[in-house]
């Protein structure tokens, strides 16, 4: 007897997080924080609307581990123990409206400067690491289901992954085990300063698109190793920020990270996301049916549409209305002009 249809809205868990379905937001620039990183509660609205819209799990825009982090304008923070408070309600409204949330934890340099592999001592890096672990457990404080951590799109952590930027000599560089050490290191320091339960997850490159980078060989590794050790979700993703999206080596006008996120589904036995132009609910459960992909992330269509997950649930046939027009990024906070 042939296993039945998956379908998008297929109630599932990743860790200890129910899913109404296998919809998931992904990390997005919203520009709403106040001027200390803290959310405001126009930005409390933005995630209650997407939960009272259907998303499956919502993960937060990127968050700065550090007080004197580079960011971009009204990104939050989550530096020291003052601020988890400041999230208790952004969580609790989002519990309240049905779904879990996990905050994306990010680094990209201290002091105005960003930072690239070459940068911090091997005491620096420990630091680093450190303010992770210190991250985690404050977003644990503040009701959040789980953390992501970011090594994608270029910034640090991903740099660490790709031959080309990645010239250390240390532990931290050369092989594929030396370029995946510290991504291994941030990993083992979040579960070891949280619950069991509390979920992990990782946003990846399969690939830089810069011919020779070794990014698709470390991405493999890291997540072998990662799933190993455990970790609950790993988003699979792709380019530098920045550079023009889709990549030009891309063929599909959707679901562009396909072939990799596919690929590490072979590799693992934990749940993979695929992020990038996910537009249609025919290719999505065609893939989710014809490969091991098993959820689906969305960024600007959710602006236009933040109950895009209610509305496909009955009408599957509706494409987004998202057009990658890109004109949220132009506004002073990321919103679609375009929405009603």
């Amino acid at each position: 007897m042939a296993a039945p249809q998956k379908t998008l809205f297929d109630q599932t868990r990743i860790g200890q997080m129910f899913l109404r379905n296998r919809l998931v937001r992904s990390a997005t620039w919203e520009a709403m924080a106040d001027e200390t990183g803290r959310p405001t509660p126009r930005l409390i609205t933005l995630y209650r609307d997407l939960a009272l819209g259907g998303i499956g799990l919502i993960i937060t825009g990127a968050t700065s581990i550090f007080p004197d982090a580079v960011q971009l304008f009204g990104m939050m923070k989550i530096p020291d123990d003052s601020y988890i408070s400041s999230y208790r309600n952004l969580t609790g409204a989002v519990r309240e409206a049905g779904s879990p949330i996990i905050m994306q934890l990010a680094f990209t340099g201290r002091n105005g400067e960003m930072c690239n592999p070459a940068d911090p001592s091997a005491e620096e890096i420990h630091s680093i690491v450190k303010a992770f672990g210190d991250a985690a457990f404050r977003a644990e404080q503040a009701g959040f289901h789980g953390v992501q951590i970011h090594s994608a799109h270029g910034f640090f952590l991903s740099q660490f992954l790709n031959a080309k930027s990645n010239l250390r000599t240390d532990q931290y560089g050369g092989d594929l085990q030396g370029r995946v050490h510290l991504l291994l290191e941030i990993y083992r320091e979040i579960r070891a300063r949280t619950h069991p339960d509390f979920s992990i997850l990782v946003k990846i490159n399969g690939s830089d698109f810069d011919e020779g980078d070794g990014v698709w060989e470390a991405c493999q590794y890291a997540c072998i190793r990662l799933a190993e050790e455990g970790i609950n979700g790993i988003e699979i993703s792709g380019g530098v920020s920045g550079a023009p999206f889709p990549p030009p080596q891309i063929s599909y006008p959707e679901s562009v990270f396909r072939d990799y996120a596919a690929r590490i589904a072979e590799l693992v036995k934990v749940p993979v996301i695929l992020v990038g132009m996910n537009r249609t609910v025919s290719v999505m459960e065609t893939l989710l049916n014809t490969t091991g992909i098993g959820y689906f992330s969305l960024s600007r269509p959710l602006l236009r549409q933040p109950d895009l997950p209610d509305i496909w649930r009955t009408h599957p046939e509706q494409g987004a209305a998202c057009t990658s027009c890109d004109l949220c990024r132009e506004q002073q906070e990321t919103l679609c002009p375009f929405r009603e």
